[in-house]
């Protein structure tokens, strides 16, 4: 049967474009989840979840046109959680510690870094790029000497102040458990040879020998960090060797009489590393994350809110940071194939 001449429009013409409207239904709720933003899911630590929700998540979500998940927890639940979802990760980045990033590379869990994916890595400072390109550092808060303002006047000039008797019973330091209590074992091991920190680290025994001295002096060795602080401004203890400038700084600024020395032997940098998940969603979007993490915009932002020393070298370091002290880092492969030996030994030895 013809069409009428007046309307043009057959039967089939009919079929046809209802077969096509019924298709644009079903091919329209895959459209609008195509537009919809993706999800970037980051795990990383708890106390870092309000810099970033402050300071990188707005930035970030409006340039790339994402949403960012921030699973804020510790370094080992985010290695765990790699770990059960090997085959079908979830999590696009780890922003973990640096001794959880080398068990990380062990078990096949990261996806290399590159200059080619990652531009600013080329204006990272020396040491802040780790075993080829598997993660890098973004921040550097840092590990000095906290102390009591109310009772020292000036700041301590040298580590090796701890050890004047002047300070019986006043000094405190964490356990080898901690990770922020390794930076003492490799000072005391520079103060014992007198060898460069390059090489002087390697020389545990020496080390625990002259941790022996310390004894005297020690209030306590602390595994829970408020409490130790809680002593410090209380004015219990004088000093705490191997203080993290994230935590001593922030005291300050709440009011506490707490200072933080870069003593002339030099500081220690805090391990905070980030790195894409070998097989995760969305990795131009882990890569462009990592990009700006590592930038001179991004890093201006949270360096100060952190305590923090920039890695990239176009950016300012900070109000109240040290910005001549010798920077050790930390060899952490030679820790993590010692580390269980040290601690036993630190627990045989320095229990106090």
């Amino acid at each position: 049967m013809t069409s009428h001449s007046g309307h043009g429009f057959s039967r089939r013409d009919a079929l046809k474009t209802g077969l096509a409207a019924g298709i644009a239904t079903i091919a329209a709720p895959g459209i609008l989840r195509a537009q919809a933003p993706r999800e970037l899911v980051i795990g990383g630590a708890a106390s870092h979840k309000p810099w970033v929700e402050t300071h990188v998540m707005p930035f970030f979500e409006k340039k790339y046109n994402c949403k960012i998940n921030f699973e804020g927890t510790r370094s080992l639940v985010n290695l765990e959680k790699m770990q059960k979802n090997k085959d079908k990760p979830y999590l696009s980045i780890v922003q973990m510690d640096d001794p959880v990033m080398i068990l990380a590379v062990k078990e096949g869990l990261l996806e290399p870094i590159t200059p080619a994916k990652v531009p600013n890595m080329a204006k990272l400072k020396p040491g802040t790029v780790h075993m080829d390109g598997m993660w890098a550092n973004y921040l550097q808060p840092w590990q000095g000497v906290a102390y009591n303002t109310n009772v020292l006047k000036t700041p301590p000039a040298a580590w090796a102040e701890a050890l004047d008797p002047k300070f019986k019973g006043r000094i405190i330091v964490p356990s080898l458990q901690n990770t922020e209590g390794l930076p003492n074992l490799f000072m005391f091991a520079h103060l014992a040879t007198g060898k460069p920190m390059v090489e002087a680290y390697k020389e545990i025994d020496a080390a625990f020998k002259e941790l022996q001295k310390l004894k005297p002096n020690l209030l306590t060795v602390y595994s829970q960090m408020p409490q130790a602080f809680s002593l410090l401004e209380q004015g219990e203890a004088h000093m705490i060797l191997g203080a993290l400038s994230s935590f001593g700084m922030q005291r300050r600024l709440d009011g506490a009489p707490i200072g933080m020395a870069a003593p002339k032997e030099g500081i220690f940098p805090v391990p905070s590393g980030i790195a894409v998940v070998k097989g995760g969603p969305h990795t131009d979007l882990a890569f462009a994350y990592i990009n700006e993490l590592l930038g001179s915009e991004v890093q201006s932002k949270i360096a100060g809110p952190t305590f923090a020393m920039p890695t990239n070298t176009d950016t300012p370091v900070p109000a109240g940071m040290p910005t001549d002290a010798k920077i050790h880092t930390i060899d952490w492969a030679f820790v993590a194939e010692n580390r269980t030996e040290w601690v036993k030994r630190w627990d045989r030895e320095m229990a106090t």
